[in-house]
């Protein structure tokens, strides 16, 4: 009789990971804690229930999003399959109607008969096999606990996201690479002269910004402040701030630029690029239109766009193995929002890997992770490759995924040859592994 499992979350992670093994022979002990405590998102007490939106993003496999479905379809998603049957129609975007959605997760889940949802909640940690899954407004008492087994630098309470573009759509003719004072140069430089800088400055202070939710309010860091904040202090404080020139000399004219903006390494391929000190509260139009306004990056991919809200994460990368559990307790694991996947089907398939893994672990067999030509192997890699000192939550996008071994110049070309790699590459795996036994 295969060993008895307990889920803690009853969000997409816990869902997916309590069905996939409820499926193969597990009993399952699924723990939510509302309605008996409550989050400030949450307005049922449904599983599965969506806070923000009603939006899965695009089927398109040659885009990211649509790839990591089809990744997800063949590891037996149940998120696809409900949100098939309560969709609503929003082009090649997967969109449900949202009350529908919950409730049909909750049937899913609730009726199987291997499934047993506890309303209750979790104050420490599980002492069996299990899966946390407890998202990005874990319960303080909760959030002790694992602090208490991590570390103080094993969980963060604040996100500050600045934006990441690809590599790949810089303008190699302005953009250079250069480190302060002559050091090594692991930085790309974006100059401005002084013309640039204020126009820059002006279209920046003008942006709408994102006012969010209310359980999205977080107070301000001095260390950590929104682009935007700073511009407000004054014409000159970014250029003594994120983009000072010090120390950088222009190739293009030989000298000194008025600013400069860096662009920080994100991934060991080189492909993803963070703009350094760019954290921001601008919606997501205007952050595309004044950052296009960096000089090289006017044609900018952007792979993920700037945010601040209050967030619970793991540091996965300092503190987890590279299928997520504890380093002394491999059948403890962690999925979903919490180590770091950004989106509604990033967790999902986060609990689903997890499940995946848990599963293994029980059975005496590795853990196995799917190869970094997919969106879910590029994930996993990033969770557990990422610098533990600059750690942040990441969504999908091509970035994450190995390049092709000849470049390919045309955007959507290039992306459905990714996306005809991955999906062979997945299900190579899928069997290799023997993942749906």
């Amino acid at each position: 009789m295969p060993e008895s499992v307990e889920i803690v979350g009853g969000g997409l992670a816990g869902c997916e990971a309590a069905l996939f093994l409820a499926e193969r022979g597990h009993s399952v002990r699924l723990t939510e804690m509302r309605p008996v405590r409550g989050t400030p998102a949450h307005e049922t007490d449904r599983l599965g229930e969506l806070v923000c939106a009603n939006s899965f993003k695009s089927e398109d496999p040659a885009n990211a999003h649509g790839q990591l479905k089809r990744e997800m379809e063949a590891l037996g998603s149940l998120l696809l399959r409900v949100a098939r049957e309560v969709r609503v129609p929003a082009g090649s975007a997967l969109a449900v109607d949202r009350e529908g959605f919950s409730m049909g997760m909750t049937e899913a889940v609730a009726s199987h008969p291997l499934i047993r949802v506890v309303r209750e909640e979790r104050t420490e940690l599980p002492e069996g096999p299990a899966i946390i899954a407890t998202g990005p407004l874990t319960s303080h008492a909760l959030s002790s606990a694992i602090r208490a087994c991590l570390g103080d630098e094993g969980l963060s309470f604040y996100d500050a996201i600045a934006p990441i573009v690809h590599r790949e759509s810089l303008d190699e003719g302005v953009v250079f690479e250069a480190g302060r004072f002559g050091e090594e140069a692991d930085y790309l430089n974006c100059p401005m002269d002084e013309n640039q800088y204020e126009a820059f400055l002006d279209a920046l202070l003008a942006a709408g910004v994102h006012e969010g939710h209310d359980f999205d309010s977080v107070p301000y860091f001095e260390g950590c402040l929104p682009v935007e904040v700073m511009a407000s202090r004054g014409r000159e404080t970014l250029r003594f701030g994120p983009m000072k020139p010090i120390g950088l000399q222009e190739p293009r004219t030989g000298r000194r630029p008025h600013a400069v903006v860096q662009l920080r390494r994100e991934d060991r391929q080189g492909q993803m690029w963070n703009l350094v000190g760019f954290q921001t509260r601008l919606r997501i139009p205007e952050q595309g239109r004044v950052f296009r306004m960096i000089p090289g990056l006017e044609e900018a991919e952007f792979l993920r766009w700037g945010s601040i809200h209050r967030n619970s994460y793991l540091n996965f990368p300092g503190r987890l193995t590279p299928w997520g559990s504890l380093p002394g307790r491999p059948q403890l694991l962690f999925a979903g929002q919490l180590t770091g996947v950004e989106g509604y089907t990033e967790s999902a398939a986060s609990g689903l890997l997890a499940a995946v893994n848990l599963r293994r672990i029980l059975h005496g067999r590795e853990p196995a992770l799917p190869p970094t030509t997919t969106i879910l192997g590029g994930l996993a890699r990033y969770l557990r490759e990422s610098d533990p000192g600059h750690f942040q939550p990441m969504n999908s996008n091509w970035g994450l995924v190995d390049p092709l071994p000849v470049r390919v110049r045309d955007k959507r070309e290039r992306r459905e040859a990714l996306a005809g790699r991955a999906l062979r590459d997945f299900l190579a795996w899928v069997e290799k592994e023997e993942i749906g036994w």
